[in-house]
């Protein structure tokens, strides 16, 4: 019998894993982007809360299918059993070359910066920070989801006490421009280009479903946890911004890059800047932990299906983690830290997530149709509204990503395309269709037994 991971993270977990991903360098820097778009600060305030609530829709249908499929891979499961193996393999592909390790690169190399203002670093000094962090939480998730688990809580809460700490700071503030604040409604282009801004922000919530194998209770666990964490961070982004606007008018906020610093100097003091940069480094460890905590299961998952390499697939014999992947995942983004081509591949990585997020909530609603009678534990709210809507916001994303900012998104696209050649090659013995369609019984039985109660 194959070895299986087992269901060790709870709730608290799973709530941390959502926030904790989710919350990253963005609200420190992203308010400077809305306020260039928006000018009124009413409107800045509505267009976080609807990009929250618009993720939220697209967590929640995520929920609907994890708690129906609680076995781990995430997206690549959910399209698979939605759409077929074809873009589900798609999906995977693009994950590991470039939307989870590009994230991870991205993150790290971010960290190396904010330290440097702590402690002085060359270019060849941030690369090995960056390295080495990616490495450290690789070994902590290597050797275990409890390990793992602990670093995602101990950040989580760190991150969310800075948050917290910087807000209360400047609502005890006595600078105070909300009362000269007027209401302006934003043309359809400024809202949407500001909302792109807090939706790239509010990214990550849907790592949960990628140790969803992983989740004690999945049925009841993955939506909680997602609504919970999701809910958290846009209480937290909506008030972290409505302090920043009490400090600075709209019109300073857009003049000014590193927003959070320049509050934090006027309501702190002299450290303000300091205390800043400390609660950036405590939230992008957060956020990179939860990368490769979650998405090296996508390439297990994947691995299992027979699409892609079989080490993928195995369970550590004794940490009972992929930790074939987790090591691959981590020399993969190192050699993107150490390349720079992140860069290249995260101005365009936005193209290819949000396509697969709309695909997936999407197959909320094939699977409605497929598999009426299949359990689920958890259904989507407003349906089938809230899917439609996340859907055409997304794919409505992708569109405008091709007509306005054409050549990354043709980038994106190629680098999808790239895979079919691999997909056939690997399919090209004609079993793995079969070892879908043999596990797709078993998560079925399994989905129907005691792993949802």
């Amino acid at each position: 019998m194959s070895l299986q991971p087992p269901r060790t993270l709870g709730l608290l977990d799973a709530v941390s894993i959502v926030a904790g991903t989710i919350i990253g360098a963005g609200i420190f820097l992203v308010p400077n982007l809305v306020a260039k778009q928006i000018a009124s600060p009413y409107a800045i305030l509505a267009v976080w809360l609807f990009s929250g609530l618009l993720s939220l829709a697209g967590a929640l249908g995520f929920a609907e299918l994890g708690a129906m499929i609680p076995s781990s891979g995430g997206q690549y499961a959910y399209l698979r059993e939605a759409f077929g193996p074809l873009p589900a393999f798609l999906c995977g592909w693009t994950f590991f070359l470039a939307i989870a390790t590009a994230a991870i690169a991205w993150l790290a190399t971010s960290f190396a910066v904010y330290l440097s203002y702590f402690v002085p670093l060359e270019a060849w000094q941030r690369q090995l920070v960056a390295v080495s962090l990616i490495g450290a939480l690789s070994v902590v998730n290597y050797r275990g989801v409890r390990g793992g688990a602990a670093v995602q809580k101990l950040f989580a809460v760190a991150k969310v006490a800075g948050i917290l700490l910087l807000i209360g700071a400047a609502w005890l503030s006595p600078v105070n421009h909300w009362p000269a604040a007027e209401f302006t409604m934003p043309t359809v282009s400024e809202w949407g280009l500001a909302m792109v801004a807090c939706l790239l922000t509010f990214d990550g919530w849907a790592v949960l479903p990628m140790v969803a194998g992983e989740v004690k209770s999945p049925g009841r666990n993955l939506p909680l946890g997602l609504l919970s964490g999701l809910l958290i961070c846009i209480a937290l982004y909506v008030s972290a911004n409505a302090a920043y606007l009490k400090v600075l008018p709209v019109a300073d906020t857009a003049r000014t890059e590193r927003v959070a610093a320049q509050v934090a100097e006027i309501t702190i003091g002299g450290n303000g800047g300091a205390v800043v940069a400390a609660i950036v480094l405590l939230s992008i460890i957060g956020a990179v932990n939860g990368w490769i905590l979650a998405a090296p299961r996508i390439y297990m998952a994947q691995a299992q299906d027979g699409l892609f390499f079989r080490r993928f697939g195995e369970l550590h014999p004794r940490y009972l983690t992929p930790g074939f992947a987790i090591l691959m995942q981590f020399l993969w983004a190192a050699v993107l830290c150490v390349s720079g081509t992140y860069e290249a591949l995260g101005s365009y990585v936005m193209f290819a997530a949000w396509l697969f997020y709309g695909l997936t909530v999407l197959g909320v609603m094939v699977l409605r149709r497929a598999r009426p009678s299949a359990p689920r534990p958890y259904r989507v709210w407003a349906y089938p509204l809230l899917p439609l809507l996340f859907a055409a916001v997304s794919l409505g994303f992708v569109a405008n990503s091709l007509v306005n900012d054409p050549k990354p998104s043709l980038s994106a696209a190629a680098l999808i395309a790239a895979g079919l050649p691999v997909y056939y090659l690997w399919r090209r013995d004609g079993t793995v269709l079969d070892k879908i369609e043999i596990r797709r019984v078993g998560r079925a039985v399994e989905g129907g037994g005691l792993e949802n109660r």
